[in-house]
């Protein structure tokens, strides 16, 4: 716990946490939730496409899009861990925070599956994806949706000391 302490009380986070230009806090949000539309509005477009809700719209192009997945990943990896920093004596102890942390990495296993297995295919374009494809875009919105989740209920039940004993 006095590691936490120290991390959350560093020059950093003290900055981060206590300035009150824009270039702290409020800009670490701004970058966290960018990055956030980026991965997650990215891989919706993605799999909402796998599963037939773009007809007209050509799948095989859509692999471009792997990119700007991985621009809004490192931006939300900087700022995430710029925000736990902020409040590392809470948010590392709260396990809603951990849950976000585990639903995020299963919902990256997905978007690298999907590239491998739907973009990877040869015959992308020439028949129907198949069924595993769907199934990853479908898990993949879930995973994106209850990490979503996770992540908004870190802000209202972080300070929370009764979450400890879960």
């Amino acid at each position: 716990m006095n590691f936490l302490i120290a991390l959350q009380e560093s020059g950093l986070a003290t900055w981060v946490r206590e300035s009150t230009s824009i270039w702290a806090y409020p800009s670490v949000i701004f970058l966290h939730a960018a990055g956030l539309a980026l991965v997650v509005g990215v891989s919706v477009v993605i799999d909402l496409s796998i599963l037939g809700f773009a007809p007209g719209v050509e799948l095989a192009p859509m692999e471009k899009l792997f990119r700007v997945m991985a621009i809004g990943f490192w931006v939300n990896l900087v700022s995430g861990l710029l925000l736990a920093l902020v409040d590392a004596a809470t948010m590392l102890l709260n396990p809603i925070f951990w849950i976000k942390m585990i639903l995020i990495a299963l919902a990256l296993v997905t978007v690298f599956l999907t590239k491998r297995k739907v973009f990877g295919d040869p015959l992308l374009g020439k028949r129907p994806i198949t069924a595993e494809g769907k199934f990853l875009a479908v898990i993949s919105l879930v995973l994106w949706a209850a990490a979503i989740t996770a992540g908004r209920l870190t802000a209202y039940l972080g300070s929370n000391p009764g979450l400890a004993g879960l």
